[in-house]
């Protein structure tokens, strides 16, 4: 357990990332840094939205509401999500259904 820890500490690598003109230094794992800095683009765009479109100007509040719409898109995923497994295993059990009428 202890050499995993290890490995995963020296496979880690620092970075930094820019939200709302604020520097975040991170330490992350191989990989992350892509997706990191991606969110970190989308963040800062939804931020400059707002602050164009409405009359928002406390960066605070800006963060606020670009948290409040992602997480409104991952429960909209999310139910979207569950949505379709409940259609998938609902055919599974008919042609399971199907194939058990066969046999």
């Amino acid at each position: 357990m202890f050499k995993c820890f290890i490995s995963i500490l020296i496979s880690m690598q620092k970075i930094k990332i820019t939200i709302g003109d604020r520097v975040y230094p991170l330490s992350v794992t191989e990989g992350q840094e892509e997706f990191l800095r991606n969110s970190a683009k989308q963040i800062d765009q939804m931020m400059k939205h707002y602050e164009q479109n409405y009359a928002v100007q406390d960066k605070q509040d800006v963060l606020a509401m670009c948290a409040l719409q992602l997480a409104l898109q991952l429960r909209q995923d999310e139910t979207k999500s569950s949505e379709s497994s409940a259609k998938i295993e609902k055919k599974l059990r008919a042609i399971d259904t199907l194939l058990s009428e066969i046999t």
